[in-house]
């Protein structure tokens, strides 16, 4: 399904999308897209990003040289680059050739590199093939927070170089116009591309024998051109409800040939789908809207007629990281809701594209957050806030007003089982002691009371307050007697430790009075 280009290895999938109803699924890479059938298995399409637009391709593309050193795709070529990375004068040396017959005879390398080039040549000739002139480059989408700087429209040399390949960004599904001659909805696969462009592809689905008969698809020549990557392709019927993608819902069952025999004559037909109301802005013929938002702008356009009828600049300064077409209250109801970078929250009116609701966010500082994020039906949204931690929110102040009533609990409360009656004589001879509830003594399970057990009779509410009021004051001559007595006592307690530090101080003044008294005690007069 990804062939190597010029050696190279392929690109990497940027985005997927399956539809259960034709059973086909597309993905899309750095340098093209690939349709596969799997109802049998086969690739439908398999062509370059070049290849789609065909004759109308607006972009000067540069072809790149490929890579010196690249790795083949053969398995069993290590002796052809053994061969090639040698030189003649090593041959030479070792007496596998002769100098007369060097220039003569071609070497095996060389051989290898001419069997090389003629199976590329066949390749070449093969339809349905990734086109050769557009090798993928890995170094296309760069990690940074505004890729718009990256896609720089001037003639330099990083320019033709991001130009060289086309990434493929939004695949969808619809049964819609192709063409501006078309008088009826057909299956289309929508594609979108880090450069700006939409391109629709036809798909022809047979409803009967589709085991036998192949599904075609092939570029229809419809061009739709933004600035900056796409990001969401939606699509409306004339009174501005979503169409949602046609979809079918699996059930596992033995016959599982006779249920695909079965879905597959019964699939829907493919009729234009006018709804009651049309819009007077609508060309007579005019049934559909296209709605694609890219990191820049949105645009409305109408189908078939292929009219642009509004469109809006989403940013500026900054760059659109998730922009989605979603149903807030109902499905009659759609509105564009972009995520930008600066941290804003931007709701906008379908088809008009009016500004409806707009409100900070949260900052995009880790890329994390812009490679998770996403908008969901009604309103909520989900992000990977930490590489173990998701966060929800939403938009909708109906799922606000009823947040408290669905927040999930840890656990669900159960009631306790009711604990065994104990047995008169394993109480009787247990010897440990019983556990007896109160309630079941003197509650109103204990039955009828006896007419000797007194009773509380309530007496008058003015005593009941005179009490308490005397009770209080009672509590707080208490609380002043044992406050002061608390002071009495810390004020002997001083006292006590100054008669001590006194006594302390008496004694140690008599014993050095007493060894003044003996010093000078012996001596007579005259020997001072």
């Amino acid at each position: 399904m990804l062939p190597w280009v010029r050696g190279e290895t392929p690109g990497h999938i940027t985005s997927l999308s399956v539809n259960s109803t034709y059973n086909l699924l597309a993905y899309g890479n750095e340098c093209g897209l690939v349709v596969v059938d799997l109802c049998t298995k086969t690739c439908v399409l398999n062509l370059g990003t070049p290849d789609l637009y065909g004759s109308s391709d607006p972009y000067q593309r540069i072809a790149r040289s490929p890579k010196r050193n690249a790795i083949l795709p053969s398995c069993d070529n290590n002796s052809g680059e053994q061969e090639q990375c040698r030189s003649p004068n090593a041959d030479q040396i070792n007496g596998l050739c002769n100098s007369g017959t060097l220039a003569a005879q071609p070497t095996q390398s060389k051989r290898q590199a001419d069997s090389r080039r003629n199976k590329s040549r066949k390749l070449q000739k093969l339809p349905n093939l990734v086109s050769t002139e557009e090798p993928p480059c890995f170094n296309t989408l760069p990690d940074k927070l505004d890729s718009s700087f990256s896609r720089s429209r001037s003639s330099s040399m990083s320019s033709l170089e991001n130009i060289s390949s086309e990434a493929i960004l939004c695949l969808s599904y619809a049964e819609a116009f192709c063409r501006k001659s078309d008088t009826s909805t057909s299956p289309s696969l929508w594609v979108g591309t880090h450069l700006g462009s939409v391109l629709a592809i036809s798909l022809s689905v047979p409803t009967e024998s589709r085991h036998t008969q192949p599904v075609i698809a092939s570029p229809s020549g419809s061009i739709f051109r933004l600035k900056g990557p796409i990001l969401s392709i939606s699509f409306l019927d004339s009174s501005g409800v979503l169409m949602l993608p046609l979809s079918e819902q699996w059930k596992d069952r033995p016959d599982s040939k006779e249920r695909d025999d079965r879905r597959l004559r019964s699939m829907p037909s493919r009729g234009a789908r006018i709804s009651p109301t049309t819009s007077q802005s609508l060309e007579p013929r005019d049934t559909q809207f296209v709605v694609m938002a890219s990191e820049k702008q949105a645009r409305i356009v109408a189908l078939p007629s292929q009219t642009c009828l509004y469109k809006a600049t989403l940013t500026e300064t900054s760059f659109v990281v998730c922009a989605e077409v979603l149903s807030i209250k109902s499905i009659d109801t759609a509105c564009l809701v972009c995520y930008i970078a600066n941290g804003n929250i931007v709701v906008y009116s379908l088809p008009s594209l009016k500004p409806l609701y707009e409100t900070d966010f949260l900052p995009l500082v880790d890329m994390r957050i812009a490679r998770t994020f996403c908008f969901s039906k009604n309103g909520h949204g989900m992000f990977l806030c930490s590489p173990s931690e998701l966060q929800k929110f939403t938009i909708s102040s109906d799922f606000c007003a009823n947040l408290q009533e669905m927040l999930g609990t840890i656990f669900l409360n159960k009631e306790m089982p009711e604990a065994p009656k104990q047995s008169f004589f394993k109480g009787l001879f247990g010897g440990g002691p019983s556990m007896l509830d109160r309630e079941e003594l003197f509650g109103e399970a204990s039955g009828k009371p006896l007419k000797t057990v007194a009773r509380h009779i309530p007496g008058s509410t003015g005593n009941m307050d005179a009490m308490r009021a005397q009770a209080g004051t009672l509590a707080g001559e208490v609380m002043r007697a044992r406050q002061g007595l608390t002071e009495r006592g810390e004020a002997l307690t001083q006292l006590e430790e100054r008669t001590a530090r006194m006594m302390s101080e008496a004694e140690s003044f008599a014993n050095t009075t007493h060894q003044l008294m003996n010093k000078y005690k012996d001596k007579k007069w005259y020997q001072f």
